[in-house]
């Protein structure tokens, strides 16, 4: 995990209401599984009781996850964004030249990334390699496929 996560304020709050709900009612749902799981008797070949055990592993690992990534997060404040050059938090139509298309990617800070939806990390090879660079720039990114050539044609606030 990163040092620092960049993040607009309604991802923090999502994060630290995530977290609420974690902490009360997660914990008290995985307590009350392990409660009746424990009351099916022998503990030593009970899968009910190890399945509630690990569900509350999984819970507190998250927890855990989210306090980290509040404790380093910073706040994106997005009304003072430039869109002279590229920054988290701005979107950035690009022409890939190895691959002859063009994209938008959305540059989000680690906790937000989905690909899927065009969300790019900034901690992501692409996301390293575009962040401070403007418009007509021409990048090279190392990626696992060989390396990528992309020009930026554009920057702006989605």
């Amino acid at each position: 995990m990163a040092d620092e996560y960049v993040l607009p304020l309604n991802v923090i709050e999502q994060l630290k209401e995530e977290l609420r709900e974690l902490r009360t009612t997660g914990r008290n749902d995985i307590a009350e599984k392990i409660k009746e799981a424990k009351s099916f008797g022998d503990l030593s070949e009970n899968s009910e009781y190890d399945e509630a055990k690990s569900d509350q592993a999984k819970l507190e690992a998250r927890i855990l996850e989210i306090e980290y990534t509040l404790s380093h997060a910073t706040v994106l404040d997005e009304s003072t964004l430039s869109t002279e050059k590229v920054y988290t938090g701005l979107s950035v139509r690009i022409y890939d030249e190895t691959y002859d298309e063009e994209h938008v990617y959305h540059l989000v800070g680690a906790p937000q990334a989905d690909p899927m939806h065009d969300k790019v990390s900034d901690e992501s090879p692409v996301g390293r390699e575009l962040l401070g660079h403007r418009v007509g720039d021409v990048v090279t990114v190392e990626t696992p496929m060989g390396n990528d050539v992309i020009k930026i044609l554009e920057i702006f606030k989605a």
